[in-house]
């Protein structure tokens, strides 16, 4: 049962990169309509299991010094609310969507706010739209995003 968390845990840090895995779609697909509803994970077949548990093996394996973290997104992701893990989901796919500009940028504001209150995240919002592409530039070049691993 314990193995069975692990890998449904390590399943939900691999949404991301299954979302992105492959742009042409394999030959032979073995999956329902769309509107069909899809069986619960006791009801996959062993060869379904492994397509899902695949690139999370492949992760794990290809990066020891992750390990710990991913380890802890897969505890954090399964103690959220459904409603946080909705909000996670579009951030990520608005992430996803930008330049590499404006990710850069994106990590930048994240490293700098991740350790405040709702409160003063929303403040810096504020002061953020008030300020002007040459001041946003400036606190950019103050405030760099963490190098990337």
């Amino acid at each position: 049962m314990k193995s069975l968390r692990i890998a449904i845990c390590l399943f939900a840090l691999a949404l991301p990169a299954l979302a992105t895995a492959q742009a042409t779609p394999p030959a032979k697909q073995e999956t329902a309509p769309a509107t069909a509803p899809l069986p619960a994970w006791e009801q996959l077949s062993a060869e379904q299991r492994e397509t899902l548990i695949a690139p999370v093996r492949e992760r794990w394996n290809d990066s020891p010094q992750e390990r710990g973290r991913m380890l802890e997104h897969a505890r954090r992701w399964k103690s959220m609310p459904p409603e946080e893990r909705e909000r996670a989901r579009r951030g990520m796919h608005r992430f996803e969507q930008m330049s590499p500009e404006q990710k850069q940028q994106a990590r930048a504001i994240f490293e700098q706010t991740r350790d405040m209150t709702p409160e003063q995240r929303q403040a810096f919002r504020e002061r953020w739209k008030k300020m002007s592409p040459e001041q946003r530039q400036q606190w950019l070049h103050e405030h760099p995003a963490p190098a990337q691993p």
